[in-house]
């Protein structure tokens, strides 16, 4: 009898099957998809016995409409919000801005975001306007990811001429970080990472002639207070630092909204647009309401005054923030 390796038997899987075991495989094979099928058939047939239970698509005819539009400020979606409101707060709002609007003249932007309860409304929400002053705190927001993504913290020097820019509403200090950004190509780069996508940054040295939204403000705002964000916390909680800290008489428009006594983060600009056009007027920033987180942005032109336009920002910035908590 042959002895060693070389006189065994080759494994069934090491040549060609007998047929009785090819017979044998198939059968096996046969049965499973037998099975298998059996399974998918009788699933679907007693998976909703009573019809289809499963919610219906948003926006069909059967879909129930929600009390609220979840904006996800925390969930993650590309700059933290999303732009489009349920219909129902949309209504709210231009309902609490009829009286602000009925005796005043200019153009007006509202959007405003509830974090509590993530409702979202807006009013003309895509309508442009130039930035003025607002401007800087997308330039400080385009600084701080430039300094992520290089993995340096900020200098000293950049650290001062932040605090003047925001602080103290100082214009060289913001030629100063223009500069350090790239200026517009540096803006834009930062706000294609934010989804600042109706953004258009100003050219040369005009940086407050930025064309910008109450969209993207608001997706900028999302940037500053979402855990979602592509903003570090610490950099986060450096820049509403300095919005919580601007002198008192640069802490109007949407601060008006805010809980007396609580700390608004806010930035305002104002531009006088040349002698045609009036007023730029815009204020935007986060404040406390009733309990509330709430992000508020207010803008608008053809004002005619400075004076007129913060009145009115500081009006539709009431309305807006009352109309949504109660809403």
């Amino acid at each position: 009898m042959p002895t060693g390796d070389h006189g065994r038997r080759p494994p069934a899987h090491a040549g060609r099957l007998r047929p009785w075991e090819r017979f044998t495989i198939s059968l096996v094979f046969s049965v499973m998809a037998a099975v298998v099928i059996a399974i998918m058939v009788y699933g679907g047939r007693t998976r909703h016995p009573a019809g289809p239970q499963v919610p219906a698509r948003p926006g069909s005819p059967n879909a129930a409409r929600p009390a609220v539009q979840r904006t996800g400020t925390g969930a993650g979606r590309p700059g933290g919000i999303r732009p489009a409101s349920e219909a129902r707060e949309n209504q709210l709002l231009a309902a609490a801005l009829a009286p602000v609007l009925r005796h005043r003249s200019g153009n007006l932007a509202v959007g405003v975001i509830d974090s509590r309860t993530e409702a979202t409304a807006v009013y003309h929400g895509t309508r442009h306007f130039h930035a003025a002053s607002i401007v800087k705190a997308d330039i400080l927001a385009a600084l701080l990811l430039q300094q992520q993504r290089a993995g340096t913290p900020l200098s000293a020097p950049l650290r001062e001429a932040a605090t003047d820019m925001i602080d103290r509403n100082n214009e060289y200090a913001a030629d100063v970080l223009w500069d350090a950004i790239g200026d517009s190509d540096g803006l834009r780069d930062a706000n294609r990472l934010l989804h600042l996508s109706h953004t258009t940054p100003g050219t040369g040295i005009y940086w407050g002639l930025t064309s910008t939204t109450v969209g993207d403000q608001l997706r900028l705002l999302a940037a500053l207070t979402s855990s979602s964000s592509l903003l570090w916390p610490s950099s986060r909680s450096y820049e509403l630092g300095l919005m919580r800290h601007v002198p008192a008489d640069q802490a109007w428009g949407v601060t008006a909204a805010a809980t007396p006594g609580s700390s608004p983060a806010v930035k305002n600009g104002w531009l006088a647009d040349g002698s045609d056009a009036g007023w730029v007027v815009n204020s935007m920033g986060v404040i406390s309401r009733a309990g509330h987180t709430v992000l508020v942005v207010v803008l608008s032109d053809n004002q005619p005054t400075e004076s007129a336009g913060i009145s009115q920002d500081e009006a539709a910035a009431r309305a807006a923030v009352s109309a949504i908590i109660r809403g």
